[in-house]
């Protein structure tokens, strides 16, 4: 006997819809049952992780600034997604847009202007696309997979980035800590409520998400987008070049991702240091297949993800299980999103041998 997937003739319309909603009732499910096998209370460990970091305004701010960076990355990664590119690499953009915007205030920190801000923001850009041009142009030019290439300079982003801050970039009046200097005051993204912490970084994924969302269900660039993502050879009839797909979609989601890193920076942190994200470029990846590589659904997937970085914290203190404990809800809503989206589209077939070489010899 053997397992085999069976392509459905029609996908369910309903089950596309609910899928996200079955991933996520099923990992909160599973999560029970991880916490039983730990010795936890299941009610107790979840509303740990899941209520809790939702009683007070502050964990909403808290919620926001953890979101912003998901929401932007993982709009950022539909575009590729939905083109049939795919960037696995948007934390090392991440960190190279945070290095790239953070140059000004580090290198000119006695520089203060209402243009630093802004200015910062586009090296951002500019400095997670250019990190994203380099699998770009090896896919494009040389038809290397571009899943490696992204993936493997992620470390060389890491590793630049501890090294500028044990080195070059070390704060000479930090005494000897692996940091930058402290930003300026209008090297600080400001905050948007009086209330708490969320700063303006929040706003711009909002923005990110819904510009997005326009742009790929009403302009001509987001019809190419789809139609060189489901085959690329009727892309070529209709005139549409994969090779400026890839450019495009690789170096937009690049410029999103560096935007979500120097506002990270900027607004949250207000210095760079040897870590700056818990893996929001991978965790970003998450987000985007729960929003169904929609905007809009991008944008709540990615509260649902904050939250879980907000639990994981909680959980730590609260019942006193390890910080792991994140990457395994993460992990498990990853793997039943996709093995939602896989049964929506295939039926599981059981195939029993003895008959299916009967059938064989019959055929002969």
């Amino acid at each position: 006997m053997r397992i085999e997937l069976e392509k459905r003739a029609k996908a369910s319309a309903l089950f596309s819809i609910l899928s996200p909603f079955i991933a996520l009732a099923l990992t909160i499910l599973f999560g029970g049952v991880m916490f039983a096998l730990l010795g936890k209370n299941p009610v107790t460990a979840l509303y740990s992780f899941f209520v809790e970091p939702l009683s007070e305004v502050w964990s909403l701010h808290e919620l926001a600034i953890k979101a912003a960076p998901l929401i932007l990355i993982g709009v950022g990664l539909s575009v590729c997604f939905r083109s049939n590119n795919w960037n696995i690499g948007a934390e090392g953009q991440f960190i190279m847009g945070a290095i790239a915007g953070s140059a000004l205030p580090v290198l000119f920190y006695d520089w203060q202007s209402p243009l630093l801000l802004p200015l910062m923001m586009l090296l951002g850009m500019i400095g997670g696309a250019l990190f994203a041009a380099i699998p770009a142009f090896l896919k494009a030019h040389m038809n290397t997979n571009e899943i490696l290439t992204s993936l493997m300079l992620v470390y060389v982003a890491q590793l630049f980035l501890d090294w500028l801050v044990r080195g070059p970039w070390r704060n000479p009046q930090g005494m000897n800590f692996p940091e930058t200097r402290t930003f300026g005051a209008d090297a600080v993204l400001p905050e948007m409520l009086a209330s708490g912490r969320m700063h303006w970084g929040f706003a711009f994924a909002i923005v990110a998400a819904v510009l997005v969302w326009f742009m790929m269900r009403y302009t001509l660039k987001g019809f190419e987008i789809t139609v060189l993502g489901q085959s690329e050879r009727a892309g070529r009839f209709a005139g549409f070049s994969s090779r400026k797909m890839i450019w495009f979609s690789m170096l937009f989601s690049g410029a999103l991702a560096g935007l979500a890193g120097i506002s990270e920076v900027s607004g949250a942190m207000q210095q760079l240091r040897p870590v700056i994200s818990p893996g929001y470029g991978f965790t970003a990846i998450i987000v985007a297949f729960l929003g169904r590589l929609n905007p809009l659904g991008i944008a709540a997937a990615g509260l649902v993800l904050a939250l879980t970085y907000l639990g994981g914290e909680a959980a730590q203190l609260s019942i006193g299980v390890s910080d792991k404990v994140t990457r395994v809800f993460q992990g498990l809503l990853l793997f039943f999103v996709l093995s939602c989206d896989a049964l929506i589209h295939y039926r599981v077939r059981l195939v029993w041998d003895r008959f299916a070489a009967v059938k064989t010899e019959e055929a002969h």
